[in-house]
């Protein structure tokens, strides 16, 4: 017996030791230095920074991005150029004459084990969405405060030149989308109901399976699903709701806002907003993210536009620096490899081309050809990055808001630098741009729910036990991530959506010819005019 009492008071102690610190340091600090000593190493090898001198130091996952979007360039010559129309008119609904559904061999290959080709058409099934709402779900996850805080950052510490490289990246990044969305929709699986299960956890085991390479294939694909879920409780959650619930509180009054003390009602709020659309699954996601993105954009890009022509006699010289800024900065750490690096790192974190995570949405879309939503999908980082961000750099550049001084800001300081920017022109747009945030936020979580879900039914199964046990821990973390500081599990948890690029990037190189197949064979039927 005193054995066990022994055992059972070692247990305990542990924790006894973490009730008292916990109470002397305040529960929110605790969990959080407990959390950062036990995530700390992981968060370090992901971003870590290569040195390269001169005050140059660049995040090692940003050369697998850049020079992946440059190799997809190359290869597939010049399609996030030379595809731009036909994208555009794919959305419009120009092809759907070749793109009927009928009970045809399409797109897709076999589930394992089973002996039908895996297609919407073959299956009868027409799939869960249209080309324009699987674009609106994978852009409301990436159109967000990345694009309203992150840019300030960047032309921030980099300078007005930033933004040039921001949109270099933006343009090179279309190629890496439209390999990871073509690959989704090729390799996707259907069950029975018509559900769609599709992403990198797909095509890593079917698509490296028939290059013999089954066993690496299985590895990434595991290792990406619990990245997936992890960077979906994260980032894609917990980090938006905060964000969202910090300048919703500083715009009503700061500490004397009616939500001061009271941010977990508003993750509350949010959580069974979220919960309402996230239970009805993509289809119903797309329903909402069809219309909350296209309408969000376009405030925000009236009213940067209106800003830059109310100083319209500035235009020219915020060119004017932001080009000299890109090849010969001034005063700028680092450089013109630091400004560079600024650009460059802003638009791969704001847009994942490479990550991996749209080409979970983009799998859901009604299609017979696996590169018609490839294509669609290269306008992404082209409006998330170089339309959105560079209207946010604009609006600072001419605003004047391009200083050293500013550097070093958190996104939610950043946040009210930009508002700020957009204030000395139009004075009530900050609470515009309030609404905007939280809108922002809320479409980025109820995307990010059904990245993570996808993840989570690939490692635990596709039972509607599962996915309601998902689905429910999921809002659960939307309240917590109102409610406390956590600075530790958020930077695990952006991590964690960076860790993705690892394995998927691996499976973009090798399967990169397979997409060149599934390319000439939606372009011959754009000729031939029939499917």
């Amino acid at each position: 017996m005193k054995k066990y009492l022994l055992s059972l008071f070692a247990l305990l102690l542990p924790l006894l030791n973490f009730a008292q610190e916990a109470q002397e340091m305040g529960i929110d600090e605790k969990i959080d230095q407990v959390f950062g000593d036990l995530t700390g190493w992981f968060v370090t090898a992901i971003f870590y920074q290569i040195d390269f001198g001169g005050g140059v130091k660049v995040f090692w996952v940003l050369f697998p991005l850049i020079l992946g979007a440059t190799y997809f360039t190359f290869y597939f010559k010049g399609i996030n150029f030379t595809g731009f129309f036909t994208s555009v008119n794919i959305v419009r609904g120009k092809y759907d004459d070749i793109d009927h559904h009928e009970s045809l061999v399409g797109a897709g290959d076999s589930t394992p084990g089973g002996d039908n080709i895996e297609t919407i058409a073959v299956e009868d099934h027409e799939g869960e969405v249209s080309h324009f709402q699987a674009l609106t779900a994978a852009l409301s996850a990436t159109v967000g405060l990345g694009n309203i805080a992150g840019v300030a950052i960047a032309v921030s510490i980099g300078g007005a030149g930033a933004t040039f490289w921001m949109i270099v990246a933006g343009l090179l990044g279309m190629a890496s989308k439209f390999v990871e969305c073509t690959l989704g929709v090729k390799y996707r699986d259907i069950d029975e109901n018509g559900t769609v299960f599709g992403g990198p956890m797909y095509y890593l085991t079917k698509g490296l399976k028939s290059k013999g390479l089954g066993g690496l294939g299985k590895v990434l694909a595991a290792v990406f699903a619990v990245f997936v879920i992890g960077g979906s409780f994260g980032g894609g959650n917990m980090f938006q709701v905060n964000q969202a619930a910090q300048l919703f509180e500083h715009m009503t009054g700061g500490e004397e806002s009616f939500i001061s003390g009271y941010r977990w009602a508003f993750g509350l709020v949010m959580a069974i907003l979220v919960g309402i659309v996230i239970i009805g699954g993509i289809k119903k996601i797309a329903k909402v993210t069809d219309k909350i993105v296209p309408f969000m954009v376009v405030i925000y890009v009236a009213a940067s536009l209106f800003v830059i022509f109310a100083n319209y006699d500035m235009i020219g010289d915020a060119f004017v620096q932001i080009f000299n800024g890109a090849f010969n900065p001034e005063g700028v750490a680092g450089g013109a490899i630091g400004v560079l690096v600024q650009g460059f790192r802003r638009a791969a974190f704001s847009n994942e081309a490479g990550v991996g995570s749209a080409s979970i949405a983009h799998s859901a879309v009604k299609t017979k050809y696996a590169a018609s939503e490839g294509m669609v999908a290269l306008l992404e980082p082209f409006i998330d990055t170089v339309v959105v961000c560079t209207m946010t750099a604009l609006v600072l550049v001419i605003t004047g808001n391009v200083t050293s001084a500013n550097a070093g800001l958190s996104d939610a300081d950043a946040i009210l630098l930009t508002s700020g920017a957009f204030e000395s022109v139009i004075s009530w747009f900050p609470y515009v741009l309030t609404v905007a945030v939280v809108l922002f936020a809320f479409s980025t979580m109820i995307s990010w729910s059904y990245y993570g879900y996808q993840g989570w039914a690939y490692l635990f199964g596709r039972t509607k036990k599962v996915e309601y046990i998902y689905k429910v821990l999921f809002c659960l973390f939307v309240i917590v991530g109102a409610s406390i500081s956590l600075g530790s599990v958020i930077g695990f948890s952006d991590a964690m959506i960076f860790a993705m690029m690892v394995p998927n990037m691996i499976g973009l190189v090798i399967l990169a010819p397979k997409v060149k197949a599934e390319m000439k064979k939606f372009m011959n039927a754009i000729k031939a005019g029939k499917a």
